[in-house]
């Protein structure tokens, strides 16, 4: 336990450096940071339960919705779940277009994430033309699929929405205009030497911390940690593309600048190909039932793993559904990347993961004098079961 007699600063649940609510409570000497509690909870919307009541062919819509920014990852993830527990075969031109969709997003969400961190940093110049590099991505997703975010392009079996032939040259000046944008922010961020000062060697994340507090994603790659699910465990048509994946051992808020930046430049890689080779036919295996069984999905969302478990009987909605989001992971490490450094430096460390907390979050009971957990899941799940019974009981007698 942290000593009473140390200074408690917060940081949360709102605040100018996180887009949604979560709290971090620093604990402090002066202006050093000697201990981190992180407190989630703040949004949890029940996404995994609701899941169990809507079909099948539902559910993508329903989990895009746990993330804007990475609005595709999700329903990727959980179609790679039901297709593993159904042994689907998704056609060839299918697997391209969603591997297409999944870097598109990786581009835009960098690039946000990118903005951000310069805004954070006093470096309004770089947030500016990251916004103005990000907006011809969006309209690209907007021409495949008409929405910005949410592009509704997963679905189990196959995609949604086709890739035309007059949608080729516009993705193509896209890529070429991201090229240019992303060496002009490598020459912006990476030789800029009051970047180099402000970054390196602040809210350091060992590659033994990393491995120990399981971070994954550019947080991990930043650290040294030489994973990636596309790479590892290959899903769609990544093995069918040439590109590398970016790693650093710094473990600095740098590092995972530096990553990122390079992420930036294999995503454009991989689009390109998959235009290239993008192959004739089906877009859609027409699939009509779901068998009974489980299935797991994984997928390298821009913050890295995203891990999506269904379990089926048969009927047309899944029984159970479970999530587990890249920030789940990352947003614990700075209970160590954060420790250490200034009160000044924490702000920083603690957004370089590039935080989702409406992706994180879960529900625990706790008695707010005593700070002890007072119900597990499976006490939250009796009670929901016992509501029911009473619920199905009084209707019995109406």
């Amino acid at each position: 336990m942290v000593e009473e007699k140390k200074v408690v600063i917060p940081i949360g649940p709102y605040h100018p450096l996180q887009e949604e609510p979560e709290a971090f409570r620093l604990y402090v000497e002066g202006e050093r940071v000697v201990d981190v509690d992180i407190v989630i909870g703040y949004v949890h919307r029940g996404i995994e339960k609701l899941s169990e009541s809507k079909h099948y062919d539902q559910v993508p819509f329903l989990v895009e919705r746990i993330c804007g920014i990475c609005s595709t990852s999700h329903p990727f993830a959980y179609v790679n779940a039901v297709e593993d527990l159904a042994g689907i075969a998704v056609p060839e031109r299918a697997l391209f277009i969603r591997t297409l969709t999944a870097e598109l997003e990786r581009l835009h969400s960098h690039l946000l994430w990118l903005g951000l961190a310069g805004h954070f940093v006093g470096y309004n110049t770089v947030w500016m033309w990251a916004w103005r590099y990000r907006e011809p991505i969006l309209d690209m997703f907007e021409m495949l699929s008409g929405n910005r975010n949410h592009y509704g392009m997963m679905k189990i079996g196959g995609v949604r929405h086709d890739i035309l032939d007059e949608h080729i040259a516009p993705l193509q000046g896209a890529m070429d205009e991201a090229e240019k944008a992303v060496k002009m922010f490598k020459g912006a961020v990476l030789d800029d030497p009051v970047m180099h000062a402000r970054l390196k060697n602040v809210g350091v994340l060992t590659k033994e911390e990393a491995i120990d507090w399981c971070a994954v994603g550019p947080t991990a790659r930043a650290s040294g940690v030489d994973i990636d699910v596309r790479r590892d465990d290959p899903y769609a048509a990544y093995d069918r593309v040439d590109w590398d994946v970016s790693v650093c051992e710094e473990g600095d808020v740098f590092a995972k600048a530096v990553v990122r930046l390079l992420e930036m430049e294999q995503a454009i890689r991989i689009v390109r190909q998959c235009i290239d080779q993008l192959p004739e036919g089906d877009i859609d295996a027409g699939v009509k039932d779901i068998p009974p069984g489980e299935g797991i999905g994984r997928v390298e969302a821009p913050r890295g793993e995203c891990f999506h478990y269904v379990r089926g009987d048969g009927t047309n909605r899944p029984v159970r559904h479970k999530v587990r989001a890249p920030s789940y992971m990352n947003v614990a490490s700075n209970k160590v990347a954060a420790v250490g450094g200034t009160v000044s430096d924490a702000a920083i460390t603690l957004a370089a993961v590039d935080p989702c907390y409406c992706c994180t979050e879960r529900t625990c009971v706790i008695d707010c004098d005593t700070d002890k957990k007072i119900m597990t899941g499976k006490d939250l799940v009796r009670l929901s079961q016992e509501k029911t019974e009473q619920v199905r009981k009084r209707l019995g007698q109406a």
